[in-house]
């Protein structure tokens, strides 16, 4: 049977089970903008720019645990999709990011909107294609899916030339094993077995660790991304409250472990509680499970847990001793590790280390006339039952969503951790609404951070998306302003955001419903008529210019020296 390049590129979806795709027309896509359109079992949803084509694919991964796709042109269609595969790639989220090039005959001619698409991703995916030739799709949609979800999931990026999309083809549909002389860059052959092999943990590490945790009098436990993305919040769940230790969370931990169980001290490092960083600095072992010590964890790794054995728990290799140097390591999936260690834990008690630790949890805080950020999402929790799904932007407000709203699950919190990319959240959100459809979806977002993603409210707008944009507005750049207050002796420059535009009137102009909040009533008021709603909605909170984020550790200096708490 003759098929063009793209019907057999829909095929490859189709068998991987792809049910909706994200991005932007462009002229060299056409072909495969044409196969979609004759394919009823893909949903497509058309984006306002290509860089938040990428966050929605990726917030669809994240939300769900399924592979994300998104699909977008050559040349600066492309290029414009970079952040969005960069933060995939930081982040670990599963998605196959599809673009298309010049013909063969164009190819190395500078010709219009040509980019090396291929080698520009190559350092920021976990693998990228080029195909030439339409009889290797099958093989390379077979391959990109396979390895952007096994191991530690990643991007992956197939650029196709325009030629091997629209001519037809005679071809035998079947997934074979990849053979190097077949047309495709950066290949390996791999096993007709569609899942490639996780690492398989060591089960005397894991002995290892039972004996210590065994000599341990002071055990603390990091719940990381690691965690959320390998699904193990049931294993890790067990796995604490047999160990009965505490328990910090990361910021890509979140919904790893609830952040309203007994056991958790809260987030850790540069902007984590006292509770946590001192158990961190106190503890005799610590337990990081999925977790890669970065410098917003490790602020200082020279003296980071300087008194415990450190155990790092991951399924990268390469992740082993890359920052924190470790004592002992398990290189296995989260999940099969956890069941391994629990299957033999016996039921441990340390009440007065426990004591000791949570003796330093933070107090509630005050309430006055003014909107605060805890305010704001304590609110959120209280209406949703705590339910929601909340994706955030990048500075404060983000911080603030992480301490104040505590996830339970998996997919809950929706964050650019690794690459901090300001303009995330209300893709992310789109894709974690038409990946969940009935469950309640929150962004959280900044003023800076809105302007830089608001047009696809239009996108909101188009497909009834019926999420809540709900904007931290102190009328700065407030993470950059707090760092001016803290560390450039209050010399402010180029953080003030005293301009337009209107948000309420935004949103309005786009068909939403806009809402104006300046005190904790005036919010609850808002967000209960936006829950009522139905469709997309803005609520724009003014709250304080020099708000700041409690606590803070500079950056470069151990985890228990505050500059703010």
């Amino acid at each position: 049977m003759e098929r063009t390049g793209a019907q057999i590129l829909m095929e490859g979806l189709a068998r991987e089970g792809v049910e909706r795709v994200f991005g932007y027309a462009g002229a060299t896509i056409c072909p495969i903008a044409d196969a979609l359109r004759e394919d009823p079992n893909i949903d497509y949803t058309l984006v306002r720019t290509e860089q938040n084509a990428g966050h929605m694919a990726s917030g669809y991964a994240r939300a769900t645990g399924k592979t994300g796709v998104c699909i977008v042109t050559s040349g600066p269609g492309a290029t414009n999709l970079i952040t969005g595969v960069a933060t995939a790639y930081m982040d670990s989220s599963p998605v196959v990011f599809l673009t298309c090039n010049v013909s063969e005959p164009l190819l190395g001619r500078d010709t219009f909107q040509e980019v090396d698409i291929t080698g520009i991703a190559m350092p920021i995916t976990k693998a990228t294609y080029l195909v030439r030739d339409a009889q290797t799709i099958p093989d390379v949609m077979r391959q990109a899916f396979a390895v952007a979800a096994s191991g530690r999931p990643g991007p992956v990026l197939i650029d196709f030339l325009k030629d091997v999309t629209f001519p037809s083809v005679e071809i035998e549909y079947e997934f074979v094993p990849w053979r190097e002389n077949r047309g495709c860059a950066g290949m390996r052959e791999l096993s007709r077995d569609h899942e490639l092999k996780k690492p398989t943990p060591n089960q005397e590490d894991v002995d290892i660790l039972l004996d210590m945790i065994a000599g341990a009098q002071r055990p603390f436990v990091i719940c990381g991304g690691g965690v959320v993305l390998g699904r193990a919040d049931k294993e890790f769940k067990a796995f604490a409250e047999k160990l009965d230790a505490p328990v910090a969370i990361s910021l890509m931990g979140g919904g790893g472990f609830s952040g309203s169980h007994p056991l958790t001290t809260g987030m850790i490092g540069m902007h984590g509680s006292k509770a946590s960083n001192t158990a961190c600095d106190e503890c005799d072992l610590l337990i990081a499970v999925g977790c890669r010590f970065s410098d917003r964890v490790a602020t200082d790794p020279a003296s980071f847990a300087a008194n415990a054995k450190i155990v790092h728990i991951d399924i990268d290799r390469a992740e082993i001793d890359k920052n924190v140097k470790t004592c002992h390591h398990i290189v296995g999936d989260a999940r099969r590790v956890l069941e391994l260690l629990n299957e033999r834990l016996p039921q441990h008690d340390y009440a007065a280390w426990k004591a000791q630790v949570f003796a330093r949890k933070e107090l509630p805080l005050k309430k006055d006339n003014l909107l605060h950020a805890h305010e704001i999402l304590e609110t959120i929790s209280d209406l949703t039952n705590g339910d929601a799904i909340i994706a955030t932007d990048v500075g404060q407000h983000q911080m603030w969503s992480c301490q104040y709203y505590h996830f339970s699950r998996p997919g809950q919190l929706l964050t650019s951790g690794g690459f901090g990319t300001m303009g995330f959240g209300l893709g992310a959100a789109m894709g974690a609404t038409v990946g969940n459809p009935g469950k309640v979806v929150v962004h959280c977002t900044g003023d800076g951070c809105f302007r830089m993603n608001c047009h696809e409210l239009a996108t909101v707008r188009h497909y009834g998306l019926p999420i809540i944009s709900v904007v931290f507005n102190n009328g700065t750049l407030g993470m950059v302003r707090q760092w001016q207050n803290l560390i450039y002796e209050k010399r402010f420059s180029q953080t003030t955001l005293d301009r337009g535009p209107d948000f309420v009137k935004l949103a309005e102009a786009y068909g939403l419903k806009g809402f104006r909040a300046g005190s904790q009533a005036e919010f609850e008021d808002a967000f209960r008529q936006a829950l009522e709603a139905g469709c997309g909605c803005v609520i724009d909170c003014a709250i304080d210019m020099d708000a700041m984020v409690h606590p803070m550790v500079g950056g470069g200096t151990p985890v228990t020296e505050f500059l703010l708490h």
